[in-house]
Order: structure tokens, then sequence, then C-alpha cells
């Protein structure tokens, strides 16, 4: 993964081998976020590790110019310390560097923290089909999930 801002927190990433995938799964679970199609194709997965600390999880879905930002799991004894925020923009890194330049998402409990990253709100029927599609849109979060947007990549602008 690219490198992300200094003046945070350091992160190492690894992009996760199949035999990580039970951590993940049970972090997800712990966290109450959906976990039932991680072994599906088109989804890329990190641990994301502090010094010293349990490890943070993220996730990329699909390929081309929309991607769906998921799976992020920060534990309790790292957040408030800007470790969210880091994940998410290596992620975005990440994202631009296979060529997406929108990323996509939805949230039950993070909606002000993704606003706060230049999220933007949209209607989850304005979503492409690409998006759409996916087991997290069409059953996994509920309808009642925010759906927010954000333009990355070369000559991204605020507006979704």
């Amino acid at each position: 993964m690219v490198g992300v801002d200094t003046a945070a927190p350091a992160l190492h990433s690894v992009l996760l081998a199949t035999s990580d995938w039970p951590r993940l799964h049970a972090a997800l679970n712990a966290a109450g976020l959906p976990s039932s199609d991680l072994l599906l194709p088109g989804r890329r997965f990190f641990r994301l590790g502090l010094e010293g600390e349990a490890a943070c999880y993220g996730g990329l879905e699909g390929d081309g110019p929309e991607m769906l930002l998921r799976s992020v799991v920060v534990p309790s004894s790292a957040r408030g310390r800007g470790v969210g925020r880091v994940i998410v923009q290596a992620l975005k890194a990440e994202a631009v560097r296979l060529g997406a330049v929108r990323l996509h998402l939805l949230t039950t409990t993070a909606a002000a923290f993704s606003q706060g990253l230049d999220y933007r709100s949209a209607e989850r029927v304005a979503a492409p089909p690409a998006i759409a599609a996916t087991a997290q849109f069409t059953s996994l979060c509920p309808g009642s999930a925010a759906y927010l947007v954000k333009r990355i990549g070369p000559g991204a602008t605020e507006e979704a």
C-alpha cells in the first residue's frame, strides 16, 4: 500500500492472505459488521497495525473506476487517536493506485466520521450498477444505512 499521513499514527499495512481471514472475520463479527461475503471475488482486505496494538482492518471491493470502501475495524484501544482516518486515507490511496475515481461506502454508525473525511451523502438509487450490485448494497447492510461517496484520484473535487 501507499504511504499515509506522517503526522498521524504510523500504520504498517499488509494485504491479507487467506490464512489471515479468520482473524478478520472475528474482528468484523465483534464489531457487528457483515462478514458472510469475505471469500467472494473482487475483495481486497488489509491488516493495518500500530506498534504494540491490536490489528485494524479495512477493505476495498470492486475493480475499475467505482470501488466500495468496506470493513473498516478499529479496536476500541486505538480509537480517538486518528487511526480510523489514517486507515481510510491508506485505503483511498490504494484505490487510486488501482484506478478508482470514486469510493462508495455504507455505514450505520460512521456517517459523521466519513463526512469529516469529505465523503458526501447520496441516495442509494444513485449508486452505479457495479456498486448497487454488491452484497453490501443488496443484502448485508440495512436499507437505513447511510450511503456516502467521494471522488478520488487525479482531478478529484470535493463533490461526489
